[in-house]
C-alpha cells in the first residue's frame, strides 16, 4: 500500500541519469556570464585558487557563523611531515534577538565572542590572520571579501542583505581592538573541502548534507565567465539548494513537497533543498502521515494532535525509526510519544515512509553529486578519474543508512570515478584556519616569485637605454679606429643591392647553420612570370664533425654535394654557388669570408681565422670530382632580407629570431669607415649576438642570465644572444625553475634528475606551454615528459616564468630593433620612415607571443618608423642564390 502511495517518491536509474544531465546543464549556465543571471544554481566564486599541500605552518583563527551556535577556534598547523593540526574550540550560544536583530548588533557579538576566545587563550597580544567561516550565499570578488546576497537557515538580521559582511566584521573587530588580520571569507561546504584536502591532497569537492545541503568542487578557471584570467583552478560554490526553483524539478515534486514548501519561510526558493535535507525530511515525513492517516491507511484513521502540528516529526525520529537492527521498538516508541498507539503493522508502513523519503533524498543528493563529478573527470579529459568528497552534515553522519546508500547510488551512477568519502572533522572551522593558511601561505610564495622575476620586468625607460647604448655600439663597429675594440662587429658583407627582379639563371645554394645542411638548386625566371623553383635535400651534421677538425667538416660538406647533384642528376654543371655560413665572417669581398668564431654549438677546430670559401674550395679540390663557381658567401640574415627584398623593395632589414638572434641592413657607404667608396649601399651585417660582451648591459643581467653563460660552450661571449634566442631561454627558465624550487616554491621542493640536467628546458617547450590554447592540464603534460610532477599551481608558476623570460627576449631584441631603424630614418632624413623587416627563425615563428611584443616594442621606442615585418620564405637558401644573381647581375652591369 505504502509503495503504491508513494510511488512518484522511487527515482529509478534512468531518472536519476535525467537529473544529473539537468544538474551539469544549470552548472554551465552558473558558470556563463551571460546565463548566470537567469541560473538557478548560482555557481558563486570563492576566490579560494589552490587547496593545502601540506607545507602550511603556523597560528590562525577561525570564527563560524551559520548555525544555531556561534564558535571560535584557534588552529596550529605545524610543518612536520605529517601534516598534523591542532584545533580548540569554544562555542557560544547565537540567541534569538542577535539572529533577527540587525547587523551592527550580530557583529559586535561576533567580535565580542572572539575577544573572549583570544583572552581565554591568551592571544591578545599577537597579531593573527583570521578565516571567517559565513555559511550563507555570498557573492565573493575577492577572497577576503563577501557581499551577503539572501539569509536563510531562520536567519533574518536587517541590513546585512547587499553589504560587504567583512568590511562589518572588521569595523566590529576595530571598536573592540581586536588584534587580528581578516583574511579569508569562507562557505561551510569550501571548509570542509579544505579540511579533508589537508588530509587527502586528491580531495577537491565538498559535500554538506545536514540542515542545509551544498556542494563545491575545484573547477577550471578557463570556464569560469564570472571571474577574469583563465589560468588554474577556482573552488565554486555551487549553492545548489535553489536547483529547481525554476520549475526544471515539478515533474519529480509531489504533492507533499509542494506543501511543504507553501507552509515554509520562503516558498518557491529552495527547492532542491527541501527535497534533500533534514530541515525538511521530518515534516515531509508527518505530512505523509497525515494524508495517510486521514484515508484510513494508519491508526485506525485516527488523527493525533501530533500528526497536526507542524515540525513535531524531526529528522532525529526519521533517523531513530530506520535502525532497523532494533526491529520496530524504536519506531513503535517514538509513534506511542505522539500519542498514535500504533499497530505492528502502523509501525512497518512507518518505517517504510521513513525509508523512501530518506533514501529519495540520498538519490537526488548522489544524482547532483554525480554531475559535479562528472565535470570534473571531464574537465581533466580521463577516461577513469580517482578522487575525494570532504564530506560533513548531520544527516550524513547520524543516519544509520544515509551515507552507505550516498556511496553506493553516486558509484552506480558515475562507474569511471572512484570516489573516496571523506569524513571532515570540524570541517567549517578547521576549514577556514586552512583556507587562511593557504591564502597566507599563497601570498608569501607570491610575493618571493615576484621578487625572483621582478629583474626580468624591463620598464620603458631600461629599454631606452638599451636602444641608446645599441645606438653607440653599431656606430663603434662602423668607424675605423674603433671597429677593432666594438663587440657589436658591423661586418660589411659586400652585398651592395637588392633584387630588381631581372635576375634570371640556375644557382646553387648551400646553407650551414646549425645541425642539419642543406644544399638546393634554385631555378629564377624574371619577366612578367618571375619565379623561384627551389630543390633541395637535407643532410645531418653529426656532432663529431661539428666538434672534430676543419677538414673533417668541410669534407662532410663536399660529400653532402656529391649526392645532391648526383640526386639532381646535375654533376658536370659549373653552376654559381651561394655558401650560407651563418656565423660571424670578416669579409673582404663578396666571395671572401673569414670565420671570426663559431656560434651555435659548432667547435671544429683549424677554422677560425681561415677564409670559409677557400677551405671549401680546398675541399672540393681534395675530392676532385666537380667544379663550382662560388659567387658568394652569405649571412643567413642577409638571405633573409634577401628574400623579402625580392617581394618587397622596401625591404632593407633582416633579423633572424631562432636558434641564433642577428640584424643585418642595408647601411649608407659614406658611414662604412671601414671599407673605401662613399657611393650607394652595403649590407652590414650586425653581428649583434656580441652586444654586452663587453659588459655595457651587465645592469640588466641576472643571475640566471650569468649561470647560462658560464655553463656555455662560449663563456662570456654573445651575451645579448644568450639573453634573446631560442638556444638559450628554456635553459635560462631551467635555472630559474631549480631556485624556485630550492626555495620551496615548485614541485614540493623537490629538484627532480631531469631538472639538473642542462638543456633539458627546450625553447619548444616555453612556445608549446604558452600557447593560449593549451589547459594547463595539457601544459602538466609537457612537465610529465620533462618527468617533473606538477600540481595546477605549479603549471602556473612554470608558465608565467616561460612567459616572463620569452616576453623579455622580445622586448630586448625590440630595442635592439628600434635602434636599427631610426638609424635607417635618420640616415634617410626623414621625419617619418616606412619600412620592411625580412624575418625569419622559429622563435618568431613558432612562438604564441614572441612576435607581437617584438612589434608592439618597435613601435614604442621608435614611433616615428612605420615597420612593416615580413616573414621570410626560406631566407637561407633562396636568399643565397639572389645574393649570387644580383652579384652576377651586378658583375656583368660592372664589366659593360
Amino acid at each position: 500500500q505504502v509503495d503504491r502511495y508513494l510511488y512518484h517518491m522511487r527515482l529509478s536509474d534512468d531518472v536519476l541519469l535525467d537529473v544529473m544531465a539537468r544538474f551539469q546543464a544549470e552548472m554551465v549556465k552558473g558558470l556563463g556570464r551571460d546565463t548566470n543571471p537567469t541560473a538557478t544554481v548560482k555557481m558563486l566564486p570563492s576566490f579560494v585558487r589552490s587547496l593545502p599541500d601540506g607545507s602550511e605552518k603556523g597560528d590562525f583563527l577561525a570564527v563560524d557563523l551559520g548555525g544555531s551556535q556561534f564558535r571560535a577556534h584557534q588552529v596550529k598547523v605545524f610543518d612536520d611531515g605529517k601534516q598534523s593540526s591542532q584545533l580548540e574550540s569554544k562555542f557560544y550560544p547565537t540567541p534569538k534577538e542577535v539572529i533577527q536583530g540587525n547587523g551592527v548588533e550580530l557583529f559586535d557579538y561576533v567580535a565580542d565572542c572572539l575577544v573572549d576566545f583570544m583572552e581565554t587563550k591568551n592571544l591578545k597580544h599577537k597579531k593573527l590572520p583570521l578565516g571567517f567561516t559565513f555559511s550563507f550565499p555570498c557573492k565573493q570578488t575577492k577572497l577576503e571579501e563577501g557581499v551577503l546576497l539572501a539569509w536563510t537557515k531562520h536567519f533574518k538580521v536587517r541590513g546585512v542583505q547587499d553589504t560587504d559582511v567583512v568590511s562589518s566584521l572588521h569595523k566590529a573587530l576595530q571598536k573592540h581592538k581586536a588584534n587580528v588580520d581578516v583574511l579569508a571569507l569562507v562557505n561551510d561546504t569550501v571548509g570542509t573541502m579544505m579540511t579533508c584536502g589537508y588530509d587527502d591532497q586528491r580531495c577537491e569537492v565538498g559535500l554538506i548534507i545536514g540542515t542545509g545541503t551544498n556542494a563545491c568542487y575545484m573547477e577550471e578557471m578557463r570556464h569560469i565567465d564570472l571571474v577574469e584570467g583563465d589560468e588554474g583552478r577556482m573552488c565554486i560554490n555551487t549553492e545548489w539548494g535553489a536547483f529547481g526553483d525554476d520549475g526544471a524539478l515539478d515533474d519529480l515534486r509531489t504533492e507533499f513537497d509542494r506543501e511543504l514548501d507553501l507552509g515554509s519561510l520562503n516558498p518557491g526558493k529552495q527547492l532542491f533543498e527541501k527535497m534533500i535535507s533534514s530541515l525538511y525530511l521530518g515534516e515531509l515525513v508527518r505530512l505523509i502521515l497525515l494524508k495517510m492517516t486521514k484515508e484510513g491507511l494508519l491508526f485506525n484513521g485516527k488523527v493525533s494532535t501530533a500528526l497536526l502540528t507542524k515540525g513535531k516529526i524531526e529528522m532525529k525520529h526519521v533517523s531513530a525509526m530506520e535502525k532497523y537492527k532494533e526491529g520496530l521498538s524504536n519506531t513503535k516508541e517514538i509513534l506511542t510519544e505522539l500519542n498514535l498507539f500504533p499497530s505492528e503493522e502502523d509501525c512497518v508502513a512507518v518505517q517504510h515512509v521513513c525509508t523512501i523519503v530518506s533514501f529519495r533524498s540520498a538519490n537526488l543528493c548522489a544524482a547532483a553529486l554525480a554531475a559535479i563529478l562528472t565535470r570534473l573527470r571531464e574537465n581533466k579529459k580521463l577516461l577513469r578519474m580517482r578522487t575525494t568528497v570532504g564530506i560533513d552534515g548531520g544527516l550524513y553522519k547520524t543516519h544509520p543508512q544515509y551515507a552507505k546508500r550516498l556511496h553506493k547510488v553516486v558509484r552506480r551512477l558515475v562507474p569511471t570515478c572512484d570516489v573516496r568519502f571523506l569524513l571532515s572533522v570540524s570541517g567549517s572551522g578547521r576549514g577556514a584556519a586552512m583556507v587562511t593558511a593557504v591564502a597566507h601561505r599563497l601570498a608569501a610564495q607570491r610575493q618571493r616569485i615576484d621578487t625572483t622575476l621582478a629583474p626580468f620586468l624591463l620598464p620603458l625607460g631600461i629599454l631606452r637605454e638599451v636602444k641608446d647604448k645599441m645606438r653607440a655600439e653599431l656606430e663603434y663597429g662602423l668607424k675605423r679606429e674603433t671597429q677593432a675594440n666594438a663587440t657589436v662587429k658591423m661586418l660589411p658583407t659586400y652585398v651592395c643591392g637588392t633584387p630588381d627582379g631581372t635576375e634570371k639563371g640556375k644557382f646553387l645554394a648551400l646553407d650551414l647553420g646549425g645541425t642539419n645542411f642543406r644544399v638546393l638548386l634554385v631555378k629564377i625566371k624574371s619577366g612578367r612570370r618571375r619565379s623561384v623553383q627551389m630543390y633541395n635535400k637535407i643532410f645531418a651534421i653529426p656532432l663529431e664533425i661539428m666538434q672534430g677538425t676543419g677538414e673533417e667538416l668541410f669534407d662532410h660538406i663536399v660529400q653532402c654535394i656529391a649526392d645532391f647533384l648526383e640526386y639532381m642528376g646535375i654533376k658536370g654543371a659549373r653552376l654559381p654557388l651561394g655558401f650560407t655560413f651563418s656565423f660571424p665572417c670578416r669579409q673582404a669581398s663578396i666571395d671572401k669570408g673569414t670565420l671570426v668564431g663559431w656560434t651555435k654549438g659548432f667547435k671544429a677546430t683549424d677554422c677560425e681565422g681561415e677564409d670559409v670559401v677557400d677551405m671549401l674550395r680546398e675541399a672540393i679540390k681534395r675530392r676532385n670530382e666537380f667544379d663550382l663557381d662560388i659567387v658568394a658567401v652569405v649571412n643567413d640574415t642577409v638571405g633573409t632580407m634577401m628574400t623579402c627584398g625580392y617581394e618587397d623593395p622596401n625591404c632593407e632589414i633582416g633579423l633572424i629570431a631562432g636558434t641564433g638572434s642577428n640584424v643585418c641592413y642595408m647601411e649608407d657607404m659614406k658611414n662604412i669607415e671601414i671599407v673605401e667608396g662613399n657611393e650607394g649601399k652595403m649590407c652590414i651585417n650586425t653581428e649583434w649576438g656580441a652586444f654586452g660582451d663587453n659588459g655595457c648591459i651587465d645592469n640588466i643581467r641576472t643571475k640566471y642570465d650569468k649561470e647560462v653563460d658560464e655553463g656555455s660552450l662560449n663563456p662570456g661571449k654573445q651575451r645579448y644572444e644568450k639573453m634573446t634566442s631560442g638556444m638559450y631561454l628554456g635553459e635560462i627558465v631551467r635555472q630559474i625553475l631549480i631556485d624556485l624550487t630550492k626555495q620551496g616554491l615548485l614541485f614540493r621542493g623537490h629538484i627532480s634528475e631531469s631538472l639538473r640536467k642542462r638543456g633539458i628546458f627546450e625553447t619548444k617547450f616555453l612556445s608549446q606551454i604558452e600557447s593560449d590554447r593549451l589547459a594547463l592540464l595539457q601544459v602538466r603534460r609537457i612537465l610529465q615528459q620533462l618527468g617533473l610532477d606538477s600540481t595546477c599551481d605549479d603549471s602556473i608558476i612554470v608558465k608565467e616564468v616561460c612567459g616572463i623570460v620569452s616576453r623579455r627576449a622580445a622586448r630586448l631584441c625590440g630595442a635592439g630593433l628600434a635602434a636599427i631603424v631610426e638609424k635607417k630614418r635618420e640616415n634617410r632624413g626623414v621625419e617619418r620612415l616606412q619600412i620592411t623587416v625580412g624575418v625569419d627563425g622559429t622563435l618568431y615563428k613558432l612562438h604564441p607571443h614572441f612576435s607581437r611584443v617584438l612589434r608592439e616594442t618597435v613601435k614604442e621606442l621608435a614611433p616615428q618608423c612605420d615597420v612593416t615585418f615580413m616573414l621570410s620564405e626560406d631566407g637561407s637558401g633562396k636568399g643565397a642564390a639572389l645574393i649570387t644573381a644580383v652579384a652576377k647581375r651586378l658583375h656583368n652591369v660592372g664589366q659593360k
